[in-house]
This record gives C-alpha cells, sequence and structure tokens, in this order.
C-alpha cells in the first residue's frame, strides 16, 4: 500500500510538472531579420526571421513552435538553444515594404488555430504565444528605365537633333 501511494505522489508530480511545462508564460523574444534586397532577377521575395525566445517557466522554451504569416502558416523551426527560424516566400508585386506581423502559437493554441480554420471562422480571435513585427525596407526591382530604352531614346534625340541640322545647313 505505501509502495502504491508513493508511485501515485510521483505520477503527480510529474504530471504537475509537464503540465507546467507545456506553455511558454511571459515570453521575451529578441529577432533578427533578413530578406531579399534585389528583385530584378528572382521571381519571389525571401523572408527570414530568427528570434530567440526566453521564457519565465523553465522548460517553456523547449515546446515546439507554430507561426502565422499574413494569414498562412510556417513552420518555425528549432535551430539552437532557445533560437528558432521561420522563413516564408512572397511574389515581388505582393511583397510590399513595411511591417510584418508573425504570430507564434504553441501546440495548444495552434490547435485552436486549426480548428477556427477548419470552421471557417477569424483566425485572428486565437490568441497567440506572442506576436514579433519585423519591418521589410522593400527590395531594388531595378531602374526606373532601363538601359535599353534610355539608349534608344537618346539615339533617337541624337538622329533628330542632326536631321534638323543637317536641313538648316542645306537651306
Amino acid at each position: 500500500m505505501v509502495k502504491f501511494v508513493l508511485v501515485s505522489i510521483v505520477l503527480c508530480c510529474a504530471a504537475v510538472s509537464f503540465s507546467a511545462a507545456t506553455s511558454c508564460t511571459n515570453p521575451d523574444v529578441k529577432t533578427n531579420f533578413y530578406s531579399t534586397t534585389d528583385a530584378t532577377i528572382v521571381s519571389q521575395i525571401g523572408f527570414v526571421t530568427e528570434f530567440t525566445l526566453k521564457c519565465s517557466n523553465a522548460g517553456g522554451e523547449k515546446l515546439p513552435l507554430f507561426a502565422e504569416v499574413l494569414g498562412k502558416l510556417a513552420p518555425v523551426v528549432r535551430i539552437g538553444e532557445n533560437k528558432y527560424q521561420v522563413s516564408w516566400n512572397e511574389e515581388i508585386k505582393k511583397a510590399g515594404s513595411g511591417k510584418y506581423q508573425i504570430r507564434l502559437f504553441d501546440e495548444e493554441s495552434f490547435a485552436a488555430v486549426r480548428k477556427a480554420q477548419r470552421a471557417g471562422e477569424d483566425t485572428n480571435s486565437v490568441k497567440p504565444l506572442t506576436t514579433v513585427t519585423v519591418h521589410f525596407p522593400g527590395a531594388y526591382k531595378g531602374p526606373w528605365i532601363n538601359s535599353e530604352i534610355l539608349a534608344t531614346g537618346l539615339v533617337g534625340f541624337v538622329a533628330y537633333v542632326a536631321f534638323v541640322t543637317r536641313s538648316k545647313l542645306v537651306a
């Protein structure tokens, strides 16, 4: 009987400690953001956000995370001790400069997001673990006037000036 009570107490303590570590409380996030800066030869802009996550509870930062960017779910990859990475692509025409919000979810809130998607409800009603905001300055899409068009216009202008000058000399 004593063994049963001791085993029950140990199992209860393990269950409490496991349930305490199933969520990150008071998350502290520090981010680094990288993106494509030259869009002249690519068809999509690549975005990469690396972040460190620290939780007030022990073990909270070792849980699997999920992200929502622009209404689409993206995987979160663990790349080191308390370091994570989220990456996504966007077409050049849709990838405007400005702020992008990345909503991070733990397993429980991610399940709520998936449930809301299946039900056709708004996923913004689900409270994320935390939200990260990154600033995209935009990508260089080439000069306003291509060099071929500029050269053609310049040749046309020089030819026009030459013919006008020639006609004045002959007359």
